[in-house]
């Protein structure tokens, strides 16, 4: 625990951070890559390259300096870096590595203003950080390797299958080389996948969600092909490049966007490829509880749209289950498809017209902007924010 004085040391710095975090971090990211480039193997270096990273590390130091006082109101965020660097095998030496370089950062962007006692404060309340995030991720780790199929670090699998779920969404289905089972995990959790692309420098590693379920003996992705300037540099080797019989490293399964327990009924709202983890809940709501279900699919029209068919024979199978599709650019064909039920946005009536009740518990993922609307839209339906469970896909951001 940090001495009360650099505790207040360090809380006084909070207003400096909100100024300059985001220069300082960008200098440290700079700085890390300059003096230990075998790290690009597990950065995102797209993040980097869009300055998501580093804003999001900004908003996160500002945060810990700002609350230093009184942890316990940044546990969720601690939890889910926590599990993001257990996904990514971070070692006890990375954290060494990353604190020279941001004190280093912020001696260069704050000059003069950062005098001894400030960089002492800094260096013995990282230290401090370091240190929870150390004996967390150790757990996990060690929670990992105890469980049927369990591991540290990561694992060579195989591709066993790869399937198109829809026009720009691949499955892939991956067993571990050495015949083992494959690791536990939970609906929503996904897995961090490293790939050795020609011609270029480093390892390039991305998360990806888990979409198919526990009970499978395959852990399966499903990889939207991202398109754009840049495109998506894995997502595209992987469609282009990787077919069954090609190997890839995996890490543990990890994440905390799991259903929790409850009676209520349990809605699930995936925008795009925001399916992916819902779809893997989905699954395991099937095949292991009895709430009433609904998961609303939306998308831009079918063509586009994963696991159609595949979520419409689980519901057939299952009573307390139902699915819909709402697409804001049907085609002609899906005017009239039996499975297409609304056309355009999602609205608290259709949800008041499919549901029992409105008291349920909701997941959503996809798109930024969509989640904002959905979090909004039940937000105005006076859905308590304890019943609102969601996930970004890249580094965390507020939805206001």
């Amino acid at each position: 625990m940090a001495s009360q004085k650099t505790i207040e040391i360090v809380k006084s710095t909070a207003p400096v951070l909100a100024i300059h975090g985001e220069n300082i971090t960008k200098v440290f990211y700079q700085l890390l890559f300059q003096n230990h480039p075998e790290l690009k193997n597990v950065f995102n270096m797209t993040h980097q390259t869009h300055g998501t990273q580093s804003k999001a590390l900004a908003n996160a130091v500002y945060a810990y300096a700002a609350n230093i006082d009184n942890l316990a109101v940044l546990s969720a965020a601690v939890e889910q870096i926590t599990q993001k660097h257990s996904s990514l095998s971070i070692t006890p030496a990375m954290y060494q590595l990353v604190g020279t370089n941001l004190l280093a950062a912020i001696k260069e962007v704050l000059q003069d203003a950062a005098t001894p006692e400030i960089m002492d404060a800094w260096a013995e309340a990282y230290g401090d950080l370091a240190s929870l995030f150390i004996t967390k991720e150790e757990q996990l780790y060690q929670n990992a390797e105890a469980k049927k199929g369990g591991f540290r670090g990561q694992k060579e699998f195989v591709i066993t299958k790869k399937e198109a779920e829809s026009s720009i969404i691949t499955s892939f289905y991956f067993k571990p080389v050495d015949g083992s089972a494959i690791p536990s995990f939970k609906g929503g959790q996904y897995v961090a996948v490293s790939v050795q692309i020609p011609d270029l420098e480093h390892l390039h590693t991305r998360n990806y969600s888990l979409s198919g379920c526990p009970t499978q003996n395959t852990l399966r992705i499903s990889v939207k092909r991202e398109t754009g300037s840049p495109d998506g540099v894995v997502s595209n080797f992987l469609h282009d490049h990787l077919n069954v019989g090609d190997t890839v490293k995996l890490g543990i399964p990890a994440g905390e966007f799991i259903l929790t327990k409850t009676e209520k009924p349990i809605v699930l709202i995936a925008g795009g490829v925001g399916i992916t983890p819902l779809m893997s809940m989905y699954m395991e709501l099937f095949h292991f509880a009895d709430n009433e279900v609904l998961f609303v699919q939306c998308a831009k029209n079918s063509s586009v749209h994963a696991f159609k068919a595949k979520s419409q024979k689980l519901a057939k199978q299952k009573p307390s289950l139902q699915t819909i599709s709402l697409y804001d650019e049907p085609l002609s064909t899906d005017i009239t498809d039996g499975i297409q039920e609304f056309s355009g946005l999602l609205t608290i009536d259709i949800l008041k017209e499919k549901l029992s009740t409105l008291d349920a518990e909701y997941y959503f993922c996809g798109p930024v902007g969509f989640m904002k609307s959905v979090k909004q839209m039940l937000e105005s339906a006076e859905i308590p924010s304890s019943q609102l469970h969601y996930e970004f896909f890249g580094p965390s951001e507020a939805l206001a």
